[in-house]
């Protein structure tokens, strides 16, 4: 699934946050926790494919290793076999030791060599990985940190609209209490809250 969605999904998320009724009391509020709850699925199913591809070449590395281990062992296994089936004369037996060490070299180099290519994979795919999750973040923190900006600002203006009432009391102590100063937009009620 592209980033795109993934912003999506975050941006209903926040909708879902703007649209919680307020507590009467307090900061807190009421969000429906099904719609929540299938907003955290839908951002769960989105997570990249080449991410959880990566974790399961990493879940089958063993495999891999045990499977270059054994085609080695097969393929010097069946060098012995070639040896000890040439071994009836002198320089035949020679020349079977000498092709049993090459393909026993060849074997090992070709084992080295799977091994080493597992490993390459796994590390490439690992380092992909890594750099989708570390580029999620950064927007993750972005984000973030955009939202407490926006919720600073927002408390900023309520209490210079705090501030002024206080000032307004302390200035006509005995004088009838002047009307409350306007609520914030932001702070204000919505239809049906």
């Amino acid at each position: 699934m592209p980033a795109i969605d993934l912003l999506h999904l975050i941006d209903r998320l926040e909708e879902q946050i703007g649209e919680a009724r307020r507590l009467p009391i307090g900061t807190g509020s009421v969000i429906d926790r099904r719609r929540l709850l299938d907003l955290v699925d839908q951002l769960r199913a989105a997570v990249p494919a080449e991410i959880r591809e990566a974790q399961e070449f990493l879940d089958r590395k063993e495999e891999v290793l045990a499977k270059a281990d054994e085609e080695s062992a097969l393929r010097l296994s069946r060098a012995d076999e070639e040896v000890a089936r040439r071994v009836s004369e002198a320089e035949i037996a020679k020349a079977a030791e000498g092709r049993a060490g090459e393909i026993t070299d060849e074997a090992k180099h070709q084992a080295e060599r799977l091994i080493e290519e597992g490993r390459s994979q796994g590390e490439e795919r690992t380092a992909e990985g890594r750099r989708l999750a570390a580029e999620q973040m950064d927007e993750a923190d972005r984000y973030a940190m955009e939202m407490l900006r926006k919720l600073q600002q927002q408390l900023e203006a309520f209490m210079g609209s705090v501030r002024s009432g206080i000032e307004a009391l302390d200035e006509k102590p005995e004088e009838a209490v002047p009307a409350a100063p306007p609520i914030p937009e932001v702070f204000a009620p919505k239809d049906g809250t």
